[in-house]
């Protein structure tokens, strides 16, 4: 793939601020918009042959948004599949079929959902392998994502896909609106992403690199406010950046306007009838406070516990404490809090060294918003919470625990008020190294584990997702790592399976000693044991075998 488009010119003149919807005097790379819409219909049925449509109707795409079409349906009955489809007027060209489900009303009383969980897919690392398991094993209902569904880097700055067809489009860092919707439209190429789109309805929320990396309220950490940064990179300024990157994901992404007079927020929530509070949040974009930009780890560490740091900002964060309080008044079973970088307190000297132990860009660089977030919890004595997060790369399961505050176990648990599930990347490298060895994976996660209280199990080596089982009495967390991203495949390695019983507010122990048993595939976990098998099920027929991928990633 190539593109042979070098402008690099940006949106300007009188538009709305953060506005998703057309800005008319966008020049999308230097052309003007096109005077010819086109035409579609559409429809939504309850069966594949579109026969008896619960609703349709006509619509209009342009160059002013993308080419993309969204249609917000009506008529629809909750918790029900259906299928929909788009179509050229006056043509014989349609879309393939598409699936989705709508959510149950709020007090509904409903005995399960799954949930498949994603962060951090980089187009030149890899294949998107674990967008299409759960479509192949048809074993969710709804998909979280929790951010850098794509990366702004040019191929070789932080993967190099030439050797397998990935070379990310514009193959440049990119900068303008016409750069960020081409790099969304490469990304929709991977046929595995196409497939989850088709069949699963998608709850997204950004983090850093739908943007750029470590953003925070005013910039980044290698663009900012000043004119050395403006001409040495990119020739744009922070805030048109953002602005571009945001009308893209609009564009390009299943998500409406979340307040009509609010056009940057991203923050919401949605009740999954009387089962699940789902509550999404945007720890990078909106109003977060100073982050670490790499040149001034120093100051984050130093300032990481001021009260007035903030990864959300008043309004979201008082939107977020009355929405914890609410669930729990109105009695929902579970509350699933969407967060883009890990929530408990990870140290990890065994990288960072003893001068700054912790991710100060995660919410260990904000430890009072963090504490705000406890005791809201603990004061309100509001349980049966499970922390959800990305942005790592990597595998953690932690009991969520206000550690120096509230007596906590780690034997058993007691103490905790909830437990803490953070998943690996897509396809994003490990944080602890490309390509690092099974071997070593391990060896750096014993180390964590035995450094985090709170920490149960680590997982360094494998690309993945997780899904959550959900019902009244329990959830099932389900972690799987992919034996190699290098080709597209259907393979997945069941890494670890973590049950938590409502009520119990922790990780459940058997034999009072470990979880799951006391056995993972990879790893460590607390008091357990490390078997690795290499067993893989091929999900696309339901087969397992041993399979023996070298390379894991690119």
């Amino acid at each position: 793939m190539s593109d042979d488009v070098n402008d690099n010119s940006t949106v300007s003149g009188y538009v709305p601020l953060y506005n998703p919807v057309p800005i008319h005097n966008d020049t999308d790379e230097g052309r003007p918009p096109s005077t010819s819409p086109v035409c579609l219909n559409w429809r939504i049925s309850t069966d594949k042959a579109l026969s008896n449509p619960v609703d349709q109707g006509t619509l209009y795409t342009s160059s002013d948004i993308d080419y993309t079409a969204k249609v917000e349906a009506q008529r629809l009955s909750p918790y029900t599949t259906y299928y929909y489809q788009f179509s050229v007027c006056d043509s014989s060209n349609s879309s393939p079929l598409g699936r989705t489900k709508t959510t149950p009303a709020a007090s509904d009383k409903i005995s399960a959902v799954n949930l498949a969980v994603y962060s951090c897919s980089n187009f030149p690392f890899g294949f998107f392998n674990a967008y299409g398991n759960p479509v192949r094993k048809d074993s969710v209902d709804y998909v979280i994502h929790l951010g850098d569904y794509i990366y702004e880097y040019k191929n070789g700055d932080y993967g190099w896909g030439q050797s397998i067809g990935r070379i990310p489009l514009p193959d440049r860092t990119i900068f303008t609106l016409y750069d960020y919707r081409k790099r969304h439209a490469t990304y929709r190429t991977d046929l595995d992403l196409l497939a989850s789109h088709q069949n699963y309805p998608w709850i997204p929320v950004w983090d850093d690199h739908e943007v750029a990396d470590n953003t925070y309220r005013d910039q980044s950490s290698e663009l900012n406010n000043t004119e050395a940064s403006f001409i040495e990179d990119g020739g744009v300024s922070t805030d048109q950046r953002k602005m571009n990157a945001v009308r893209a994901y609009f564009e390009w992404m299943p998500i409406r306007q979340v307040e009509m007079d609010d056009n940057l927020r991203i923050w919401r929530s949605f009740s999954i009838g009387s089962l699940i509070d789902l509550l999404m949040l945007d720890t990078r974009q909106y109003d977060r406070s100073i982050t670490d930009l790499y040149w001034n780890t120093d100051y984050i560490h130093a300032i990481s516990n001021d009260a007035g740091r903030s990864m959300m900002g008043s309004r979201q964060e008082n939107w977020f404490y009355d929405g914890l309080k609410t669930s729990a008044a109105r009695g929902a079973t579970w509350r699933i809090i969407g967060s883009q970088t890990v929530f408990s307190r990870v140290n990890e000297s065994i990288a960072y060294g003893n001068v700054n132990p912790l991710d100060y860009d995660a919410w260990d660089g904000y430890q009072s918003n963090r504490n705000r977030t406890l005791q809201t919890l603990y004061d309100n004595n509001i349980g049966n919470n499970i922390m959800i997060s990305g942005d790592s790369h990597a595998n953690w399961v932690s009991d969520l625990v206000w550690l120096d505050h509230s007596p906590y176990n780690p034997a058993t648990g007691e103490g905790s008020i909830g437990v803490e599930f953070a998943g690996t990347a897509v396809s994003s490298p490990s944080p602890y190294g490309q390509n690092i060895s099974l071997a070593t994976s391990v060896n750096a996660s014993e180390h964590l584990v035995a450094a985090n209280r709170e920490l149960q199990w680590s997982e360094l080596y494998y690309r993945g997702y997780f899904e959550l089982h959900i019902s009244q009495a329990q959830v099932n967390a389900y972690y799987f790592g992919m034996p190699t991203i290098v080709t597209r495949n259907p393979g997945e390695i069941s890494l670890a399976n973590f049950t938590v019983i409502s009520g119990r507010n922790r990780l459940e122990r058997f034999n009072s000693t470990a979880a799951v048993g006391g056995t993972v595939e990879n790893g460590a976990l607390k008091g357990g044991r490390t078997v690795q098998t290499n067993s893989t099920n091929s999900t696309d027929t339901g087969i397992f075998f041993i399979s023996h991928d070298n390379q894991e990633d690119i």
